[in-house]
């Protein structure tokens, strides 16, 4: 392989993993274009699950075993059973440098390396038709971060010297990218948390229940949202400082995050300031009064504060059509209201009457079209 093809190898590389837009992609680019490359028939991307002892196969393309999926869900490996990781990367890199790639032939143990223990990779070239493959360790951070492993079959050229030396420049490539796709989804992370409680904010909730309605129009997904509020938060941050407010802050987007657990895949959220919200697609409404019914219970046993105002509203609840998300957070905000004004110590569910005090029937609910200057405290959408 000449110079020009290698440097277009490594081009086609960087710009696969560059035009990526998500960990999945960000893989698949980085096996595949490894695998182009270097003129492999197979390419995985690993990872080194250290506190688990494993690799962990994230993709494998090209000409894939029967027992290879193109995104395994549990396919891993020991790492006893691939003494080599652990010998390369802490008797050899410990001496200084930078990890370097290295061939495996089906023939055995390739020239250099130690015998005395069972190959796996050897064994493993036998058993899938392969006759060799190059090994590169990913290095993130300083510090091994997983391995590019490509193979030929049978038959074709064994890899050489040289391809290793070049799959050691296509790991740094590989490394590269990720170290890029990390940065951004921690950038995104960012943007959807709310920075003091860890919880989701109020740009993830709009996200996430415009999504949800959308869901439930198309097939008619059971969409509640749960609108809760502090009590006595001022009171804390003028008596005892806003430190004290922030830790009753904490403490209770950790209750929230315990209750929202009883629903699956339900959405934590600070909304700001003293107001928190659950947002659940799938439970009935029954699981998700419950939920916050529980809610209501342990906040008023925390230390600090007075307890919750919580409303609750949801699809599956005679409420009128919802054609929008505006009119679902609207509902779950007059319903929250509602259970401030009249100091509710259980939720307070918008279009029906139930176990939760009290008589919960919002006759006086603003419609989709008030605008929201019309009710004091509402806080909606747009």
């Amino acid at each position: 392989m000449g110079e020009d093809s290698r440097l277009a190898g490594v081009v086609a590389l960087a710009q696969g993993m560059a035009a990526a837009h998500s960990s999945r992609e960000v893989w698949w680019a980085a096996a595949s274009g490894g695998c182009r490359a270097l003129g492999g028939s197979f390419a995985a991307l690993s990872v080194w699950e250290r506190e688990l002892g494993r690799l962990r196969v994230l993709v494998n393309v090209g000409e894939r075993a029967e027992d290879e999926d193109e995104f395994p869900e549990d396919e891993a490996y020991p790492v006893h059973q691939f003494a080599e990781i652990t010998e390369f990367l802490h008797e050899r890199w410990a001496g200084g440098g930078e990890p370097h790639a290295w061939v495996e032939t089906a023939e055995g143990p390739a020239a250099g390396r130690r015998p005395g223990y069972v190959h796996q990779r050897v064994a493993a070239l036998r058993r899938r038709g392969r006759g060799c493959c190059v090994i590169a360790p990913i290095v993130l951070h300083g510090r091994a971060w997983g391995e590019l492993y490509v193979a030929r079959p049978v038959g074709a050229p064994v890899f050489g010297r040289e391809d290793a030396d070049f799959a050691t420049v296509l790991a740094s490539v590989v490394a590269a990218g990720i170290a890029q796709t990390e940065r951004l989804e921690e950038v995104r992370r960012l943007a959807f948390t709310d920075a003091l409680t860890g919880l989701a904010n109020r740009r993830a909730v709009d996200v996430g229940l415009d999504e949800a309605v959308e869901r439930h129009q198309k097939d008619g997904a059971v969409v509640s949202l749960v609108v809760c509020d502090i009590n006595g938060l001022k009171r804390v941050n003028d008596t005892r400082g806003h430190a004290v407010g922030d830790r009753l802050l904490e403490r209770f987007g950790s209750v929230l995050s315990l209750c929202g657990a009883m629903l699956p895949g339900a959405l934590a959220a600070r909304l700001g300031g003293d107001e928190f919200c659950l947002l659940a697609v799938g439970p009935s409404a029954d699981e998700v009064v419950k939920a916050a019914d529980e809610l209501c219970r342990r906040a008023s046993e925390l230390e600090l504060g007075e307890g919750v105002a919580c409303g609750v509203a949801s699809t599956e609840d005679p409420i009128g059509p919802v054609a929008s998300a505006r009119r679902l957070f609207r509902l779950a905000d007059a319903a929250q209201y509602r259970a401030k004004a009249e100091r509710a110590t259980r939720p307070v569910v918008a279009g029906r009457q139930g176990p939760c005090d009290p008589v919960v029937r919002l006759a006086d609910e603003p419609s989709a079209d008030q605008p929201p200057g019309e009710r004091r405290r509402f806080r909606g959408r747009g």
